[in-house]
């Protein structure tokens, strides 16, 4: 690689962020085929419709939320006289974004959102967290809480709580965990005491409530898993309440404070400018969601909102993390480059050479898969697209958050010492990215969701499913006299086989559990890794399809190379590993 190929590869202002729309314009008119948005919205939307919506988005990412992003690091939301207030800057961004649109333009029609499809849904939830992941996990949050009313709440609570919550002026949260109940949401305490007209009284505290108090909007909606008298023990015994900050006067504006007290904020490795908020809930008045005694039914749509949005999270993380090392590698001077002349920068270092690509290769991969998972949730009533979506879930929120790790750890390492050094910047990244496998389920909560619910559940069908579709994609890149083409063939191939094999050994464990479950993660790590050599199979076979090959579609061709090569290859050991069992 010449040195003016390298220096065209850094951007004009280091560490600023810059959304990556193009990748999204292939994607969304190529990759997937021309009509992926005119078939999810119905014909309302065509892919240039999309584009213009994710440059919109982009643009105000970048100008908005990413200046904010090392302010938020530093100041951190601070709990001053039992009121939470955000970093500077917060609350007029904030309002910014809910009057851009940007909350409704992620919700459905049918809860009066702009509705748009799940595959420009990843590019914006990409772009907000790339900017600013504690800023993003606020109206995230109130996605997932406008989805679960939505899905389970009477017309009368819909009626009072969506309009405010859709325009952004009302913001949702999510209190599941308590100080003895983590994930084992079934020894959940919080009580929920019925009032006789038509309100409930809770008491009990909850822990790591995201956004759970702040001063951005007006309003805060609590969606509480919670027991009533007399419940059946266990799962079984829990319903879902939404109880707002401040209580509603008869014209709908906010009014009187519920009692719902703030007694702490987390004091947490990353993500310093979300408060993560300790609630004390005394009698505070509530509204129940649904059903009594099915409240994780209904806050399972939040959850699993949570998950697709959580991961996605971790894309936008690795990105951000990715164009820091890019930026510092192509405009680094250190030490003599092998075969290049004096003044390359390190990124012509071959090891160097090597993290990033490495990056760049499973960037791509996850970010066409988190399009594709959009649009199989878009389309849930096709098909077999309903177990897909439920079957894709565990695999995004583990492999995007488990690699954003990785991927910021590597960005760090590019940096060398100054990696190190919080005044580089890329230290916030890797910090940020920590929690990621750990919240709204861990890495092996998803994996055993992933063998217990969808794999052995179904006798592995999906699974079958998804290995022919792959198999259907090879066919036409095999078509292909490109050396890349046929390579990547190859390996996908074989590793494809790999992944039945292993498949086929979680099957025959079906009646020694332990075996099964002990394998999980390294199961879910390998169809992960499987399916974003199928990612690249899909990129390839769109740019090979061009009449000539420009420069980013040589750069798709050698990501797609290399992922093949160093990424791909570990999924015949995880294979073996799955087939081993439990080891005792």
């Amino acid at each position: 690689m010449a040195i003016d190929t390298l220096a065209a590869h850094a951007s004009a202002e280091p560490g600023s962020y810059v959304p990556p729309t193009d990748e999204y314009r292939f994607l969304l008119g190529e990759a997937f085929g021309t009509d992926l948005v005119a078939r999810a919205s119905g014909g309302a939307l065509t892919a240039e419709d999309a584009a213009d919506a994710i440059d919109a988005a982009g643009e105000f990412a970048a100008e908005v939320f990413a200046p904010l992003d090392r302010v938020g690091d530093l100041q951190g939301a601070q709990l001053v006289h039992g009121e939470v207030r955000t970093p500077d800057g917060f609350k007029e961004a904030y309002r910014s974004f809910a009057e851009a649109g940007w909350v409704s333009a992620a919700v459905s029609e049918a809860a009066g959102g702009d509705g748009l499809p799940g595959s420009v849904v990843a590019a914006l939830t990409e772009f907000w967290n790339s900017a600013n992941a504690a800023f993003a996990l606020c109206p995230a949050l109130s996605l997932g809480a406008i989805r679960a009313l939505q899905a389970n709440a009477s017309q009368e609570l819909r009626d009072t709580y969506l309009p405010n919550m859709v325009s952004g002026k009302w913001t949702g949260t999510m209190n599941l965990t308590e100080p003895e109940a983590g994930s084992d949401l079934g020894a959940v305490r919080t009580m929920a005491r019925d009032n006789g007209d038509g309100s409930w009284a809770i008491s009990g505290q909850k822990i790591f409530i995201t956004w759970g108090d702040h001063d951005v909007a007006e309003n805060i909606i609590h969606l509480v898993l919670a027991r009533t008298e007399n419940a059946p023990a266990g799962h079984r015994g829990i319903s879902l309440f939404v109880a707002p900050k401040y209580l509603l006067n008869e014209d709908g504006t906010p009014g009187a404070r519920n009692p719902i007290t703030t007694v702490g904020l987390e004091h947490k490795l990353g993500i310093h400018a979300s408060p993560t908020c300790v609630l004390q809930f005394e009698e505070a008045t509530g509204y129940l969601v649904g059903e009594l005694h099915q409240g994780l039914m209904g806050m399972f749509v939040m959850m699993n909102e949570a998950r697709v949005g959580i991961g996605v999270q971790g894309l936008g993380i690795s990105q951000r993390a990715y164009q820091r090392a890019q930026d510092y590698a192509y405009t680094r001077l250190q030490g003599a480059v092998i075969g290049m002349p004096a003044g390359t920068p390190i990124a012509g270092h071959p090891d160097v050479r090597r993290l990033l690509l490495s990056m760049s290769s499973r960037i791509s991969a996850m970010r066409a898969f988190s399009v594709l998972v959009g649009d199989v949730h878009d389309r849930a009533d096709e098909g077999n697209n309903a177990a897909l979506a439920e079957f894709f879930v565990p695999i995004l929120k583990s492999w995007f958050t488990e690699q954003a790790v990785l991927i910021a750890s590597d960005a760090v390492q590019v940096h060398g010492g100054m990696g190190f050094i919080e005044e580089t910047g890329i230290a916030q990244q890797y910090r940020d990215a920590r929690i990621l496998p750990i919240y709204e389920g861990t890495t092996a909560i998803q994996s055993n969701d992933l063998v217990g619910r969808k794999v052995l559940r179904d006798s592995g069908a999906t699974a079958a499913n998804v290995f022919a579709e792959i198999r259907a994609q090879l066919e036409t890149l095999a078509g292909s006299t490109h050396p890349v083409a046929a390579r990547l063939v190859e390996r996908v191939s074989r590793a494809t086989e790999s992944a039945e094999r292993a498949t086929a050994a979680i099957l025959g464990f079906v009646d020694s559990p332990r075996d099964a479950y002990a394998v999980s993660v390294p199961y879910q790590e390998m169809l992960a890794t499987l399916i974003g050599g199928w990612m690249h199979v899909t990129i390839a076979n769109a740019v090979l399809g061009h009449e000539s090959i420009s420069d980013e579609d040589q750069r798709r061709l050698s990501e797609a190379d290399f992922y093949g090569a160093h990424h791909l290859s570990k999924v015949h050991s995880l294979a073996e590993t799955v087939s081993a069992g439990e080891i005792f």
